[in-house]
């Protein structure tokens, strides 16, 4: 089991990921996208498990909202821009291998702990 929580800040939802998943004594690795630099395959695999690209940027924000991002709805250039700029997405995302979680979501966290303990 390889799970990873990215993040850019600390945020309620982040916390809760990140609590829920010492709670059940499940082993993660913490990844602050203020540092890594996210690469194409991997924005790709995000901007997919979100549903759409611009289910996975975070409207909300003020950053975003001045960002040229905001105001796209060419897949390439959002994928671009994110590339560039990954604290553009939502967070937390919490990934296993290629299934991937934009949010909290805690009954498919839990899906997602026991389905990789089941192949482990």
């Amino acid at each position: 089991m390889n799970i990873q929580v990215y993040w850019h800040k600390r945020d309620f939802a982040t916390q809760k990921a990140e609590r829920f998943l010492k709670e059940r004594r499940v082993p993660y690795q913490s990844v602050d996208l203020n540092k890594h630099r996210l690469g194409k395959r991997e924005a790709e695999l995000f901007l997919r498990a979100a549903g759409g690209t611009r289910d996975a940027i975070d409207m909300e924000r003020e950053q975003v909202k001045s960002h040229p991002i905001a105001y796209t709805t060419d897949p390439e250039h959002i994928l671009d821009y994110l590339i560039q700029t990954p604290s553009l997405l939502k967070t937390p995302i919490i990934r296993e291998g290629n299934t991937v979680i934009i949010g909290f979501d805690e009954a498919r966290l839990l899906a997602l702990i026991t389905a990789a303990q089941g192949r482990s």
